[in-house]
């Protein structure tokens, strides 16, 4: 069997060239520009990166994308002050703090001190609860990804048996609560879990973000299964590679997303989704 290959780079151009052409309507009618700030604590080179890609991504769909760049040894109430600044200035419609953050940064009380409705990343307790329930939120970006990916290759998953392994609230939680909403009969599998394989080979639709090193192969895998790898390792030759082994998988699954290349760059396309519906949210647009 020859895997179906669900190409993130493709589908989420698409998807941004789509974005871009709502905000400049969106613009044109308001007189408003979509406003995105990026609070960055420290210099930790990874962190540099994805700020990088989110400030490249805004400047080409018309979204103004600022960075609010902090000392590593910068104190937790000068964060806090800058969020309450932000959340009171109407050219700012969307805040994300950049994880991680330096041991004296409660993230927690950061994320909690957001206005909601500027919570782009949907990591506040009122997203979150409203996300569960199915009404409108702002819900994480790397699911939401996965989910507009599926549907741009037209994979239902209503009726359907999914497993996701991992339970963290960036992924794992909204993502099994996003599939629930959609009516598949969902699993959430964890470090914990026994018997992991017994899980995963019933699976129709498989989510993998766990964070370790094909933790997934082949044998693992229901045949014709939709695999999702969330996962993004390093391989001993400086590699980039996910948490499922995709020459093994890709020979037994129906459909599988490549690393790097597959939900990535879905991710980055929902976080400017995100920051569009928030400007509209706070205009009174829809």
């Amino acid at each position: 069997m020859s895997a179906l290959l669900l190409n993130g780079r493709e589908t989420a151009a698409r998807v941004r060239q789509e974005i871009k052409q709502q905000v400049e309507a969106f613009s044109a009618q308001t007189g408003t520009t979509p406003g995105l700030a990026i609070i960055l604590i420290g210099d930790d080179p990874a962190s540099q990166v994805y700020v990088n890609t989110k400030i490249k991504a805004c400047q080409e769909a018309g979204i103004d994308g600022r960075l609010h760049h902090f000392p590593a040894d910068a104190a937790h109430e000068e964060v806090a002050a800058r969020i309450q600044a932000l959340n009171d200035d109407p050219r700012v419609h969307g805040v994300i703090v950049q994880w991680p953050v330096p041991a004296q940064i409660d993230y927690d009380a950061l994320i909690d001190a957001l206005d909601p409705r500027k919570d782009v990343d949907g990591f506040h307790p009122h997203n979150v609860g409203l996300a569960v329930a199915g009404r409108r939120a702002h819900v994480p970006a790397t699911p939401t990804g996965i989910m507009q990916l599926l549907a741009a290759y037209d994979i239902q998953v209503a009726g359907r048996h999914a497993v996701v392994i991992g339970r963290s609230r960036i992924v794992g939680k909204p993502m099994a609560a996003l599939l629930v909403n959609n009516h598949a009969t969902v699993t959430i599998c964890h470090s914990r879990t026994e018997n992991l394989a017994d899980h995963t080979r019933r699976a129709d639709l498989l989510v993998v973000a766990a964070g370790r090193l094909h933790l997934v192969d082949g044998p693992m895998v229901k045949p014709g299964a939709v695999v999702v790898d969330v996962g993004m390792n390093r391989t001993p030759d400086g590699k980039l590679a996910g948490d499922v082994d995709f020459a093994s998988a890709s020979a037994v699954a129906g459909a599988i997303t490549p690393v790097p290349g597959g939900v990535g760059p879905m991710t980055v396309a929902m976080l400017l989704q995100n920051t569009l519906d928030a400007a509209r949210w706070l205009h009174g647009s829809t």
